[in-house]
């Protein structure tokens, strides 16, 4: 069963619809103090923690660290309270005058004289939609150069609950605990970096107003297996268009990508400069000059063909031009083709906007989006499910759009949370093309698109075990083939 995500204002709201039924609000942030403390008293055993610091803001988040202090204090840690100044709200009294009569020690001030083993930080909830000033950036920036553990409470203090953006800063957690539901920005954005391992604390049952912003994907995926008088003919056809004269580089490793994900045939059209190379490196991959093709020839080969990923290494000069024009209206207006654009395609789509097909798949990273939708990456990523949600506004479509935590928008919104920093590296955009291609003309809709971008990361993650930094995109086939055989 995939997790689902929401928005914090679906939350809260069903957080107010819980206390108008007559349960008590106190009674609730009791039950998550609880909670939290006694996973962490397990945590706190097996790492041998003994003295904890729990740093307290002025809100519902704070009376949370309030109670955990008393709860932790009262199974027999040492632990200490560092407050900018005691909170006025009825709960948040409640859970200060608790900690009063537990006699845990309590600092109107964040300077933490003494070594801990641990930092609790409940200073801002998931409520926090406005840039920190220079007095709680500094708290933040205390906190993350404390020797220890760092855990956060409900989501790191200085992390937008929905996005995924610091402001401008967050608390770099080891462990989050987050309450009630699962918050997009912890998975998207920025937010895998601040997160840490994350816990759910499921307190309050689900009512009917409360609706899904999002699933994560399944990170349990098996595809079907093949059968025994099976034939090329029988795994898909794969077409990949591209390859400028002087950029031969992006369609070799989505072809490659495509046969390792299992697709019967591939063919490359491309500048038969690339002829060659292609040849030494997969001889299996049937080739077509581009530049020999009118519309009867390119419409004879879209006839053979069950899936076609086309714009990498493009180009965007008068001849990638007039490549784009003479393949585009093809592919958008076919019934049967599965596309995906990538690339400079997508490029040449932002200057010439169309409305496309549900069979076409288009996959940009934050740059591509922002050229898409005529404003700067820096907006893409303030609000990456708003960015998405645009997309395929303007353009119809299904989309992936890339990046830490990738979203994939076909009838419903996805977040994929595998894959890893090492993937930031030239042509991982281009292995994807090739996936998506290979095992759409394999399975159609049998195998959904959010399910293809979580097979590309976990390739990913299986190519990074040895670390992250120098990953080559090129390298990724033999992964591509463990996962699709998983």
């Amino acid at each position: 069963m995939q997790s689902v995500v929401y928005h914090s204002d679906d939350i809260q709201a069903w957080e107010q619809r819980w206390f108008a039924a007559q349960n008590s609000s106190l009674g609730l942030m009791q039950q998550a103090a609880w909670s939290i403390a006694q996973q962490l008293i397990k945590l706190f055993k097996e790492q041998s923690i003994k003295n904890i610091a729990v740093w307290c803001g002025q809100g519902n988040n704070a009376g949370d660290g309030y109670f955990i202090a008393s709860y932790l204090k009262r199974a027999g840690f040492h632990v200490e309270i560092f407050a900018a100044e005691l909170g006025q709200s009825a709960n948040l009294h409640c859970a200060v005058q608790f900690a009063i009569e537990k006699k845990v020690p309590i600092h109107q001030n964040f300077n933490v004289g003494r070594i801990f083993d641990c930092h609790i930080d409940a200073l801002f909830g998931i409520g926090l939609n406005r840039e920190l000033n220079t007095n709680w950036q500094q708290a933040i920036q205390q906190f993350n150069e404390q020797t220890g553990l760092k855990v956060s409470v409900d989501i790191p203090s200085g992390l937008q609950a929905n996005t995924g953006c610091t402001l401008p800063c967050a608390i770099r957690a080891d462990h989050t605990f987050t309450v009630l539901g699962l918050k997009a920005g912890l998975f998207t954005g920025q937010g895998k970096e601040y997160t840490g391992e994350l816990h759910l604390i499921d307190l309050i049952p689900i009512d009917q107003e409360l609706k899904p912003l999002a699933y994560l994907t399944s990170t349990n995926i098996k595809l079907p297996k093949r059968l025994a008088f099976g034939h090329k003919g029988s795994y898909g056809h794969v077409l990949v268009v591209g390859g400028h004269e002087q950029m031969g580089g992006a369609v070799i490793m989505a072809a490659e990508a495509a046969f390792h994900a299992g697709a019967g045939k591939v063919t490359v059209v491309c500048h038969q400069n690339h002829h060659q190379a292609i040849l030494s490196r997969s001889p299996n991959i049937m080739l077509r000059d581009i530049d020999a093709l009118d519309e009867k020839s390119i419409k004879d080969i879209l006839s053979q063909i069950d899936a076609v990923c086309f714009g990498m290494g493009l180009g965007r000069d008068d001849w990638a031009k007039q490549i784009y024009q003479q393949w585009f209206n093809l592919l958008n207006q076919s019934t049967h083709l599965e596309t995906v654009l990538d690339a400079d395609a997508l490029w040449f789509l932002a200057k010439q906007p169309q409305k496309l097909n549900a069979h076409i798949y288009l996959t940009p990273h934050p740059g591509e989006a922002a050229t898409l939708l005529e404003c700067s990456t820096t907006q893409i990523e303030n609000d990456r499910i708003s960015a998405i949600y645009a997309l395929q506004q303007k353009y119809a479509g299904q989309w992936v759009l890339k990046g830490a935590g990738s979203l994939i928008l076909e009838d419903t919104l996805y977040i994929c949370t595998q894959g890893n920093a090492g993937m930031g590296t030239g042509g991982m955009g281009d292995v994807l093309a090739g996936m998506i291609a290979s095992l759409k003309a394999q399975f159609h809709k049998a195998i959904a698109l959010h399910e293809i971008v979580t097979l590309h990361a976990q390739a990913g993650d299986r190519l990074a075990k040895q670390g992250m930094r120098g990953l080559q995109a090129f390298e990724m086939n033999q992964a591509i083939t463990q996962v699709v055989n998983q």
